[in-house]
């Protein structure tokens, strides 16, 4: 059996190859069908220690498109391109988040 090469793992769905931006539309997608609330997070660095992010904006209450969520991670992109950026899920029932998982690391691109 073969271990994994050691690197930094990140969130949820890290161990799986990068996601394509289909992909990621796709989670988008599962988060607003589930009935949670998407959220935006930044921070330049994403040790594992961190656990308070930098929310951009508001989380997006009213979203009802992967579009309206994508907009706004590109708009995050656009002013912290050397941060890392999550999209995360929010249940208003359990009040807790329920998912997270990045979309933009340093150096690589997504949206």
């Amino acid at each position: 059996m073969k271990t994994l090469p050691k690197e930094r793992r990140y969130e949820t769905l890290s161990y799986l190859p990068p996601l394509t931006d289909a992909q990621i539309t796709r989670q988008v997608q599962y988060i607003l069908d589930q009935g949670y609330i998407p959220a935006i997070e930044f921070n330049e660095d994403s040790d594992p220690t961190v656990y308070y992010w930098t929310m951009w904006k508001l989380p997006l209450f009213g979203a009802r498109s992967t579009q309206e969520v994508l907009s706004e991670v590109q708009a995050c992109r656009s002013e912290y391109p050397n941060c890392f950026i999550r999209i995360v899920g929010f249940d208003n029932v359990k009040q807790c988040q329920i998912l997270s998982f990045i979309v933009h690391k340093p150096g690589g691109s997504r949206f």
